[in-house]
């Protein structure tokens, strides 16, 4: 028979033994490890925001560069110094294939014939403005959209003196517009007698028309004439422009407009005259 345990042995076989604690580890998610690296790096959470939206651009940037076509490319940079070409593209830049219908819209109202000429005129409405103009001692300068031909020159110094002739006999006299609001779905009447005695009117002097790169002028004096004889100038130069010479703006008076430069007459630097 074996000897009764010590107490203190028996206690420590009676008291049940705690099991040993157990290990926590700590997961670290993705967003928590790059907020915390971003964190260590010293840049705040708009900085990084900004970096994303720089990143993302570059990357659409990229896409457009490796997908947008060439010949679009090649339009859009033409339209920095083409007001006419950037007039019939209009909002489509940037948007490929709306580019590529205003192209053909404008092949088809133009025609191909018409559309192939080596000259055509402008789409784009000329721009008016008045300088200090004086009707007795003032010049009337056109921009055009580049330098001119000889035959833009005739054509332009053609209608001039053509306008300049009708002054002379006394056509832009408002004085005398019996025809002007008269309704022409019947026969209407015209009084000799109140034309002839209506005070005359006419255009005094005109200079020659000359050409310096891609302006023109012409120096007038009115005269007698009315403005009227401007607005008949301005109805021949829309239709010159629209079907002929492109004009960019027309401008009565001013003492200089662009690179003009005075008592500069040599053809060798672009100067060309019409003679009236």
């Amino acid at each position: 028979m074996m000897p009764p345990l010590p107490k203190p042995l028996l206690c420590l076989l009676v008291t049940p033994v705690p099991p040993p604690p157990r290990l926590r580890f700590r997961r670290l998610t993705a967003t928590a490890a790059s907020d915390n690296a971003a964190a260590a790096s010293g840049t705040t959470a708009r900085e990084r925001r900004l970096a994303k939206v720089r990143e993302d651009r570059r990357r659409r940037q990229h896409e457009q560069d490796h997908t947008y076509p060439g010949w679009a490319r090649v339009l859009e940079n033409a339209c920095k110094d083409d007001d006419e070409l950037r007039a019939i593209l209009g909002d489509s830049i940037g948007n490929p294939e709306l580019m590529k219908q205003r192209i053909q819209e404008r092949v088809r109202k133009k025609g191909r014939m018409q559309f192939n000429k080596s000259k055509t005129g402008s789409i784009v409405a000329f721009k008016v403005s008045f300088r200090d103009f004086n009707p007795l001692n003032s010049f009337i300068w056109f921009e055009l959209f580049g330098e001119p031909t000889d035959r833009d020159v005739d054509l332009l110094g053609g209608v001039i003196q053509a306008w300049y002739v009708m002054g002379r006999l006394g056509a832009y006299n408002s004085s005398n517009l019996q025809l002007a609001n008269s309704m022409l779905d019947y026969d209407p009447s015209y009084d000799s007698d109140q034309a002839s005695g209506v005070m005359p009117s006419s255009f005094h002097d005109i200079g020659d028309v000359e050409f310096q790169d891609n302006w023109g002028r012409v120096w007038v004096d009115l005269g007698t004439s009315d403005y009227l004889g401007l607005d008949v100038l301005l109805n021949c130069l829309t239709q010159l422009s629209s079907e002929h010479l492109g004009i960019k703006q027309v401008v009565f008076g001013g003492k200089k407009m662009g690179d003009w430069e005075e008592g500069m007459t040599n053809s060798d630097y672009g100067y060309k005259h019409f003679k009236i």
